[in-house]
C-alpha cells in the first residue's frame, strides 16, 4: 500500500520544520549557555522533531485555518503547527517509556540514549531510572515550550487546546490501562483508538486552526468540522493499528508487530477475538499475557488475517474515510479547504508509514 503525500502537506511541513528549527535552537543555545550539561538534553529535542513525522496535525489545523477564512501565510497558523508538533513529541518522550519502547522513527529512544549515556560515564544510581527521568522531564519541557508558542491565541482556540492536551492524556490513559487489564471489548478498543490519536491528530488541530482564524464562529463551525474530523480521526488511528501489526519496520521505523508484543487494545485485536475459532482465541489470548518470538507474531498475524478481521477493519477504514469526505459537502469552507482535506483523507488512511 502507497500514498503520495498532498503537495500542499510537503509545504505545510517545511514551513513549520523551520519555525520548529528557530525554536529548538533558541532554546538549546539559552539554556546550553547557562549551563552546559543541559545541552544534551536539549539536542535531544531537536533530534526527535527534525528525525521525521508526518506533519499531520499542523496541515488539518491549517485547512481548518484556511477553511474559516484565514490566509495560508498567516504566521499563527504556522505557530500553532510548531505547537501541535512539539506536543506530539512530548507524548512520544513519555509514550516510549510507558511502551517499554527501543525505537522511534528507526533511531533509538530518548530514554535509552541517556541510560547508555550514564553506563558510560559510570553515574550514580541506576541508569534505567536516569534515562527514564531524563526523557520524561524532556518531555515536559516540550509541552511547556509548545504551550508558549499559542501566547495570544483567542479564548476560543485556548478553549479547544486545553481540551486536546486532556483528551492526549485521557487517552494514554486508557490505553495504559486496557492494556494492563488485558481488555478485548471492541467498544472499549474504538474509545482508546479515538482518544489516544484520532482526535488531536485531525479533530482538534483542525478545530483550532479554525477557532484561530475565527473565533466568532466556532459554535456552528467546529460541530461541523467534527462530522469530517471524528470518523476520519478514526480512520486514522485504525490505519496505524493495521501497520502496528503488519507494517514493515523498514518503513514504519518499528519493530514488525510491536503492538501484538505490548498487547495493546486495538480494534483490530477485538474484531479478531470475535471472529476467531476456539482455537485461535487460544492463541489469541496469549497476546498482552506472555512474550511473543517471532513465530508467534507471524501465527497472530495468520489469525489476523484468515478470521477475515484484517479485512473487516479495511473495510472499516474505507467506510469512514468516506464517510468523513461525504460531511465536507454540507460545511462552508473557503481557500481550497475542502479539496485539500479530501486529499489529505486519501493519504492518511493509504499510507504505509
Amino acid at each position: 500500500m502507497t500514498s503520495v503525500p498532498p503537495p500542499s502537506l510537503i509545504d505545510i511541513a517545511r514551513r513549520v520544520e523551520a519555525r520548529l528549527d528557530e525554536v529548538l535552537r533558541d532554546e538549546e543555545n539559552r539554556w546550553s549557555s547557562f549551563d552546559s550539561d543541559l545541552a544534551s538534553p536539549l539536542t535531544e529535542i531537536r533530534r526527535l522533531v527534525g528525525a521525521g513525522g508526518k506533519r499531520l496535525r499542523p496541515a488539518f489545523c491549517q485547512w481548518g485555518f484556511v477553511g474559516a477564512g484565514g490566509a495560508v501565510d498567516d504566521s499563527r497558523v504556522v505557530d500553532a503547527g510548531a505547537a501541535l508538533e512539539l506536543l506530539h513529541a512530548f507524548a512520544l518522550f513519555h509514550d516510549d517509556i510507558m511502551d517499554g519502547a527501543s525505537t522511534r522513527r528507526g533511531e533509538p529512544v530518548t530514554h535509552e540514549v541517556f541510560a547508555d549515556r550514564h553506563r558510560e560515564f559510570g553515574g550514580s544510581g541506576e541508569s534505567r531510572r536516569y534515562g527514564d527521568g531524563i526523557a520524561i522531564l524532556v518531555g515536559d519541557l516540550t509541552f511547556v515550550v509548545s504551550d508558549r508558542l499559542l501566547d495570544g491565541i483567542p479564548s476560543e482556540a485556548r478553549s479547544v487546546w486545553h481540551e486536546l492536551r486532556i483528551e492526549l492524556n485521557i487517552g494514554q490513559l486508557l490505553d495504559l490501562m486496557g492494556s494492563a487489564h488485558h481488555d478485548r471489548r471492541r467498544d472499549k478498543a474504538e474509545r482508546i483508538c479515538r482518544y489516544k490519536s484520532g482526535k488531536y491528530t485531525v479533530e482538534r488541530p483542525l478545530h483550532l486552526g479554525a477557532a484561530i482564524a475565527s473565533p466568532h464562529s466556532s459554535a456552528t463551525l467546529l460541530p461541523a468540522l467534527s462530522a469530517y474530523g471524528l470518523p476520519l480521526g478514526d480512520a486514522f488511528q485504525m490505519r496505524d493499528d493495521v501497520m502496528g501489526v503488519f507494517g514493515d519496520p523498514s518503513v514504519t521505523g518499528k519493530p514488525v508487530g510491536d503492538d501484538l508484543r505490548e498487547g495493546k487494545p486495538t480494534p483490530l485485536l477485538a474484531i479478531a477475538l470475535e471472529r476467531a475459532d476456539p482455537s485461535q482465541r487460544t492463541v489469541l489470548d496469549r497476546v498482552g499475557r506472555s512474550v511473543l518470538g517471532d513465530h508467534d507474531v507471524e501465527t497472530v498475524q495468520s489469525i489476523i488475517v484468515d478470521c477475515g478481521a484484517l479485512a473487516e477493519m479495511e473495510a472499516t477504514i474505507d467506510r469512514l474515510a468516506s464517510e468523513a469526505v461525504a460531511a465536507l459537502d454540507s460545511i462552508e469552507l473557503a481557500g481550497g479547504a475542502r479539496a485539500e482535506l479530501t486529499a489529505l483523507a486519501d493519504y492518511v488512511t493509504r499510507r504505509s508509514d
